[in-house]
């Protein structure tokens, strides 16, 4: 079976002074390969070629036969490093926390690995009958929630 951290490492030195950055690598029992990464800007198929290609000219198909797939994270997949909740910063997500409550919102701020997100929500104010629409902040640990992904909206 390959080994992982070499993958990573010739992923790593390709990275090296471009803007991209790393999501995920996973290598199944029968060496197939899946390399994500992810850019601010979104990813170039020709980039993905380029890093496909550079794995491959490092690897031996003589030594061990394996499958390469290289794309982009999913858009609308769960964010699988803190770089992805800075890129979308300001953007409408999803978070499920660890008791199962879903909250959509904006992204407001990422601190390390805590991040905020300002959810519309109806509050009832003291001395008014009725609730009133609030931005409240919600605050999270990357490492406490099931997940939070981007919500694509199509207006």
């Amino acid at each position: 079976m390959i080994d992982k951290n070499v993958v990573k490492n010739l992923v790593d030195e390709w990275l090296k002074d471009k803007e991209y950055f790393l999501v995920d690598i996973e290598i199944s029992q029968d060496d197939k390969i899946v390399v994500e990464i992810d850019h601010a800007d979104g990813v170039w198929i020709e980039d993905c070629v380029q890093l496909s290609r550079f794995i491959e000219d490092h690897l031996s198909r003589d030594e061990e036969d394996y499958e390469l797939e290289v794309g982009s994270a999913g858009l609308g997949q769960p964010f699988k490093v803190p770089q992805q909740y800075v890129n979308f910063v300001g953007k409408e997500v999803e978070v499920l926390d660890a008791d199962g409550k879903k909250f959509r919102g904006v992204l407001k701020a990422v601190d390390g690995r805590n991040f905020t997100v300002t959810v519309r929500e109806k509050v009832k104010k003291e001395g008014s009958k009725r609730p009133v629409l609030t931005d409240v902040d919600h605050d999270f640990s990357m490492d406490s929630v099931k997940y939070t992904k981007y919500l694509i909206s199509f207006k």
